[in-house]
């Protein structure tokens, strides 16, 4: 029996995240605190009684959500992961509950990620969608097909099965949710994002993140992290390095690395961080 953890990413946030865990655990409340510190701005107000619009901003939603993970992890006595995976963002948060990263550098480093992603979202108007009811292949080979026009979209996030979130130019996502509803899908549903995540339009910010990424002291972690890229599971910290920095412009497979930590043996996934998003796409995985 093994016990797996996961930690989630962006789209996870909701006004009042956390609140109960700065109010009942000290331990909290000084992470909190120091966090307000280390960001130079109070994120706690935001996070706590901010409105839906503060808390949609990348720059801010990022380093919440990592915030109320590290820190429900730090709080949960029982916390002795076999295994860990983090859903996007959800890596940084691994990292720094498993010793990869200290609390302040996972924090630097995953606000230094959210900067870098907003200015590329500026750069370059582009968007998301959730295709839903159709099998992987078909949502890849139409993406190339559209690719092949010109456009930039591609597969992005690897949910579940039948659930698959695309990314790319604003046209480019027009076009495949058209072409994807012909050829089947139950849904295409535009998502509210600020940009196309985890596709090559997020170049110009894997260069930014790598400029820290690679000036920040990682460690070996106390358990695997399966890591987005490859849905493989590391310990070795250059590898945990280069992974980071390929996550922001290839797809999160988070299937099969929910399938992959399965074959090796976790038999229970808890959830540390605001909702759970991610025990539903376990639950599905699982079948």
């Amino acid at each position: 029996m093994k016990h797996a953890y996961v930690f989630p990413g962006q789209g996870a946030q909701f006004i009042g995240m956390g609140k109960d865990l700065y109010e009942q655990h000290l331990q909290a409340k000084a992470m909190f605190e120091k966090a307000n510190e280390i960001l130079e701005f109070r994120i706690t107000d935001l996070m706590f009684s901010g409105t839906d619009e503060d808390l949609r901003q990348t720059k801010v939603t990022q380093p919440a959500v990592f915030l109320h993970s590290v820190i429900a992890a730090a709080c949960l006595e029982s916390f002795k992961p076999d295994m860990v995976a983090g859903h996007s963002l959800g890596e940084f948060s691994a990292l720094v509950a498993t010793k990869s990263l200290s609390f302040a550098d996972g924090l630097r480093l995953v606000y230094a990620r959210a900067r870098a992603m907003q200015h590329a979202c500026e750069m370059q108007p582009s968007t998301m969608a959730a295709i839903l009811g159709l099998d992987d292949e078909v949502v890849e080979q139409i993406c190339k097909e559209i690719a092949s026009m010109g456009e930039i979209v591609v597969p992005a996030n690897y949910n579940s099965p039948g659930q698959l979130v695309i990314s790319g130019t604003i046209k480019g996502v027009e076009i495949a949710c058209e072409k994807l509803k012909e050829a089947g899908a139950k849904r295409a549903l535009p998502l509210k994002v600020g940009g196309a995540f985890h596709s090559p339009l997020m170049q110009p910010a894997a260069e930014e993140l790598q400029a820290a990424i690679n000036q920040t002291a990682f460690q070996t972690p106390i358990c695997p992290i399966y890591q987005n890229v490859d849905a493989k599971p590391h310990t070795d910290p250059e590898s945990i390095k280069a992974n980071l920095i390929a996550q922001l412009t290839a797809p999160v497979r988070w299937t099969q690395m929910v399938k992959n930590m399965l074959a090796d043996g976790a038999t229970e996934f808890t959830e540390l961080g605001p909702g759970n998003v991610l025990t539903g796409l376990v639950a599905k995985i699982k079948g």
